[in-house]
């Protein structure tokens, strides 16, 4: 099967004659990472075969999707026939369980990000489309997609194109949302329960992080941070902040918005979203050991303070955005 100038192969054909199979996404799961690598699940146990998913602990949001309750924290010593490495191409971003990655007989990359690496035994990285989801389901037969691997690739794709809203959304993006629609998804409490229905605690901290956000660059750009004490005050854990960045990035008139929060003592993950399409905000999270998208991507920095962290990161930014004149 084609996809443009890319000659893809069916998932199914992939683990034809493998007995043991493993899926694994990257470190700080989103809903990408999490849609794409149930999907995978659900599709393969569809077809009879028994799967391993290793993530690290993924938001509450992501609970009723089909299979989460399958989901390994922790991994103990095993040998795989193929592993699957879902939304991202970079073994050190795969985290604990990068050495059964390693030692699998056969290794598989399946990505949408620029900054992928391809460093699996095969790689299918197009990085035209909206996301790992939407590759997926090229991937697959759409009769052998049942509601429970439809439910899950919906959920990807909505969150890496911001429910359709972000410039990566294409007419086949769309096309493929109404295909899994007719799968019989309840897609509009797909859509609600991700991104607008919220517990009182997140409510409470998105409110205080655009309370206490700064503009920068006389307003071409907004950031905010949320450091462990104020974590801990608020009784809010690290997957109860997703929205906080696309909620900064509204505000009128910014240009690039940058959300910070200290995950572990001094160490920081920082998302940026950019909201025109020549600022490259992957730029600047690849050179911090990141990555992402043109428009959205993040980074984790193990040193300093959040304040030397702003000032690194703002530091990148300013480059680009004097370039185009915006500063």
């Amino acid at each position: 099967m084609f996809v443009g100038n890319y000659n893809l192969v069916h998932i199914i054909d992939l683990v034809k004659d493998a007995k043991t199979v493993a899926v694994a996404g990257h470190v700080n799961p989103d809903g990408d990472c999490v849609g794409s690598t149930l999907a995978v699940y659900n599709y393969l146990k569809n077809a009879g075969k028994t799967v391993d998913v290793y993530l690290e602990p993924i938001g509450q949001e992501f609970y009723e999707l089909p299979g989460a309750a399958s989901i390994k924290n922790e991994y103990k010593d095993k040998d795989y026939d193929v592993f699957f490495m879902l939304d991202l191409g970079d073994v050190e971003r795969i985290g604990v369980v990068s050495e059964l990655f390693s030692k699998a007989k056969r290794t598989i990359c399946i990505d949408h990000h620029i900054t992928s690496k391809g460093v699996a035994d095969e790689n299918f990285i197009i990085t035209s489309l909206s996301s790992t989801c939407e590759l997926l389901f090229e991937m697959m037969d759409i009769d052998l997609i049942n509601k429970d691997t439809a439910s899950c690739l919906y959920t990807g794709i909505i969150h890496d194109t911001g429910v359709f809203h972000h410039n990566c959304t294409s007419k086949r993006t769309m096309e493929i949302a109404g295909e899994l629609m007719a799968k019989g998804i309840d897609f509009g409490h797909i859509i609600d329960h991700n991104f607008y229905s919220k517990t009182y605690k997140q409510n409470q901290v998105l409110g205080r992080c655009l309370m206490e956000s700064m503009l920068l660059w006389e307003g071409a750009g907004v950031v905010s941070y949320l450091t462990r004490k104020e974590m801990d005050f608020y009784m809010v854990g690290n997957n109860d902040l997703s929205g906080i960045i696309d909620q900064l990035r509204l505000t009128e008139g910014v240009k690039v918005a940058i959300f910070i929060s200290e995950r572990e003592p001094h160490s920081f993950k920082v998302s940026m979203r950019s909201t025109v399409t020549d600022l490259d905000v992957s730029k600047v999270a690849a050179f911090f050991g990141g990555g992402g998208h043109k428009m959205a991507a993040g980074c984790t920095i193990s040193s300093g303070t959040v304040h030397d962290v702003i000032n690194n990161i703002t530091k990148q930014l300013q480059f680009q955005l004097h370039a185009k004149g915006y500063i």
